[in-house]
């Protein structure tokens, strides 16, 4: 007798798992709390409801981005922190530059040496730098803008500041404070090398 074969049975295919949207209660719990904040703080700060606040934290509700992006805001975070992403980096509590990676301008008569000691994101706010100036040499400026000053302090031998039509000589341990939104120089009039410090301050 002939037997027949049993039918091959037709797999059924698995949905494919639904991501699940993302969970922010323990991160906005967490964050809210490194603050000091309480519900009714925070719900002014970010104009969400603390019957919001409450559910999101107990994670009884998942917020839309709008409110998402109202939390982050008022908490200071970027948003795809609160939303369970990577924290942002955290600037380490101390950096450190080698003498020799600290880059350098020269004066275009190539007896000025200014060795840039600020950092780079601090550039057009406020920058310093350890200035070297040969005998005969001059670091002259045109205007910088309107409400910029700086600050410069002679560590050894003397130099001569002018700013407009008023001039100062400095020595070992005097500082100048005077207006750089005009024309300026600092000049080596000596017959030794001078060193000294250098701050700009630019107009907030």
């Amino acid at each position: 007798m002939a037997t027949r074969s049993a039918s091959p049975k037709t797999a059924t295919p698995r949905a494919a798992p639904v991501a699940e949207p993302p969970r922010v209660g323990a991160t906005l719990a967490a964050l809210r709390q490194s603050r000091a904040l309480s519900l009714d703080e925070l719900s002014r700060m970010a104009g969400v409801s603390k019957s919001m606040l409450s559910q999101i934290e107990r994670s009884q509700a998942n917020p839309t981005v709008a409110v998402v992006w109202r939390l982050a805001n008022a908490l200071g975070v970027p948003l795809a922190e609160l939303l369970g992403g990577a924290p942002a980096a955290t600037e380490p509590a101390m950096g450190f530059v080698p003498a020799h990676a600290a880059p350098s301008l020269r004066s275009p008569d190539g007896l000025c040496e200014l060795r840039i000691l600020g950092p780079i994101e601090l550039a057009g706010q406020f920058e310093w730098y350890s200035l070297t100036v040969q005998p005969g040499g001059a670091l002259e400026s045109t205007p910088h803008e309107d409400g910029t000053r700086e600050h410069l302090t002679v560590q050894s031998g003397t130099l001569d500041v002018s700013t407009g039509q008023e001039t100062q000589r400095l020595k070992p341990g005097e500082t100048a404070r005077y207006a750089a939104d005009r024309p300026h120089a600092i000049r080596n009039a000596g017959k030794t090398v001078v060193s000294a410090w250098l701050v700009v301050v630019h107009p907030a």
